[in-house]
């Protein structure tokens, strides 16, 4: 698939594209098998100062707790290919879960660089909010502080209105941002 296809796959208000991946476990995550449930997809690089300060402030644990005692699966996307240091194999992954308390639904491993060319990932992190029919509503920045120093607890939160919105049956406020951080180390 083409950059051009990608981008067009994942136009707001339109369906968001299926995939099949595997997560660090070896377990087949098929983005259909949640419909009816909120789905959120984080590109992710710990290495990336910018993702890495999400976590360890405690923001995105934080998020990513309330996003699941709410019901939402949260879907971690690793494009960072092999051949980059910032890579992680699936017990590396695992040890990073447990040091960084993430509590994700599941973190796939996508260093095949498939879900995040599909999705258009361009940077760590990028985000994604798709509701229960499978309907993408929200795609960009974590929060409108794109500083790799500030405390996200401080900044407008996109994904939890987005997904606060969705669960109160209200309109998106802002279904659209550019996301900042770098840039997902894709192979090719």
């Amino acid at each position: 698939m083409t950059l051009v296809s990608a981008a067009l796959a994942t136009e707001i208000s339109k369906t968001a594209p299926d995939f099949t991946a595997t997560d660090i476990n070896g377990k087949a995550i098929k983005l259909s098998d949640y419909k009816g449930k909120i789905v959120v997809l984080e590109s992710y690089n710990s290495d990336c100062p910018f993702c890495n300060n999400q976590y360890k402030t405690g923001a995105m644990q934080e998020l990513e707790k309330d996003m699941a005692a709410k019901g939402v699966v949260w879907l971690i996307v690793n494009s960072v290919n092999p051949n980059n240091p910032s890579h992680r194999t699936p017990d590396q992954a695992k040890q990073e879960i447990a040091d960084k308390k993430i509590i994700a639904t599941a973190w796939i491993d996508d260093s095949s660089g498939a879900v995040g060319h599909l999705y258009d990932m361009k940077t760590t992190p990028d985000m994604y909010v798709i509701d229960k029919n499978g309907v993408l509503v929200y795609q960009g920045a974590i929060d409108n502080k794109p500083d790799p120093q500030h405390d996200p607890h401080t900044a407008r939160n996109y994904v939890r209105e987005a997904v606060d919105a969705l669960m109160a049956g209200k309109p998106i406020e802002v279904s659209q941002t550019k996301p900042y951080g770098c840039g997902v180390k894709y192979a090719n």
